[in-house]
């Protein structure tokens, strides 16, 4: 796809040109990382200091007596709980099991070429016309009269797991603070997008990986623990139940006056085709010449604006949970570096603190991509 010749000048080269070039370059302002870190806790409402309750793979905190991490039993550091809320339940009994880099970049690779579902080029044309600065992206100004996509194939659309995530986007209300109450329909709908996906090349990939990482026993584990850490509910305001990871990624919400995740080109596809979405800008283009692509992007969504936000286009529904849910299972709360058809990529999650799941497990807060290399 075309490059974003101002975006390199003005912020990959600043930011990452001392970096290693291998190292993938940043390219989003942080302005969802920093709403997360204002939602964050100043102290873990479910954790005491010398337990594991909600702290099972945080990242190491020298100022904690004790310490939940993938590699306390190898420094003789965990806390007298951990073997029982992390050994078993968190995926990791031994420090051997931890996932390294070179695991992760070797395992997105596999799951990359397993993407029988993605678009092929002609499956989708865009028309991604202004490119601008990251000074600009706050102007909330309309630089682009046509739409972002000229033209999809909905063939796509109908394949299975394309289908069951679509019935999964009107499940929600995404004003923030207005409580989510599903019905039995859409509780199964999402059983029935969980049924779907791992029926894929990509999501037995995924479970193949971390069952032999020691992070699941068997498959149904390793589906129970997707639904709760997707699509279980936690609040982001006084409002009980009012959010959830897969809401919050892949269908979008607004908050404080402003749109918050909605990282998803179907979405993004379909609430176009609606005029619901008026597509502003683009700041990043990825260095992939077919699909999945990644493109950062302003839009309006209904009155309310996005200033960055990261989505992959042309991906499957089932390759971009897999890719969020690596992420968040070996690196939560990172920065995880994947590689994806030789280039690498960055995908940054953050763990839902103020209430957890299971023995002190953490929702997923958000998930999107933060950078890749040409």
């Amino acid at each position: 796809m075309r490059a974003c010749v101002p975006l390199i000048v003005a912020v990959l080269c600043g930011l990452a040109c001392a970096e290693d070039p291998k190292e993938p370059e940043p390219f989003l302002e942080l302005e969802e990382e920093e709403e997360e870190a204002e939602e964050a806790p100043s102290s873990h409402l479910y954790s005491a200091p010398t337990s594991c309750q909600g702290r099972c793979r945080e990242a190491f905190n020298k100022h904690q007596p004790c310490h939940c991490n993938a590699r306390c039993q190898e420094f003789g550091n965990c806390c007298e709980d951990f073997e029982s809320l992390c050994g078993n339940h968190e995926g990791f009994s031994r420090s051997s099991d931890a996932i390294t880099k070179e695991e992760l970049q070797s395992t997105s690779e596999k799951i990359y070429k397993a993407d029988i579902n993605k678009a092929r080029k002609e499956d989708i044309i865009l028309n991604s016309q202004k490119c601008i600065s990251p000074s600009e992206t706050g102007d909330k100004v309309d630089r682009c009269p046509e739409p972002l996509f000229t033209y999809v194939n909905e063939k796509l659309l109908s394949k299975p797991t394309y289908a069951a995530f679509i019935n999964l986007l009107n499940n929600y209300q995404r004003a923030t603070g207005h409580g989510e109450h599903f019905s039995g329909q859409q509780l199964a709908e999402q059983d029935t997008f969980l049924k779907e996906i791992m029926k894929t090349a990509v999501m037995k990939e995924l479970y193949s990986f971390l069952h032999h990482q020691n992070r699941y026993s068997s498959e149904q584990e390793f589906i129970d623990d997707l639904k709760n850490m997707w699509f279980g509910l936690y609040s982001r305001s006084s409002e009980e139940g009012d959010s959830s990871g897969f809401e919050h990624v892949f269908s979008g919400e607004v908050k404080k006056g402003k749109v918050s995740g909605f990282h998803n080109w179907i979405r993004f596809y379909l609430q176009e085709k609606e005029g619901l979405v008026d597509y502003y800008s683009y700041n990043y283009d990825g260095p992939w010449d077919s699909y999945p692509d990644v493109l950062a992007m302003q839009f309006n969504w209904d009155g309310y604006y996005k200033e960055v936000g990261a989505a992959f286009i042309g991906s499957s529904p089932e390759f971009e949970f897999a890719l969020y849910s690596l992420c968040f299972i070996a690196r939560p709360g990172k920065r995880c570096t994947l590689s994806l058809g030789g280039h690498s990529l960055a995908i940054q999650t953050y763990t839902w603190d103020k209430t957890t799941y299971g023995n002190g497990k953490k929702y997923i807060a958000t998930a999107y991509v933060v950078s890749s290399t040409r």
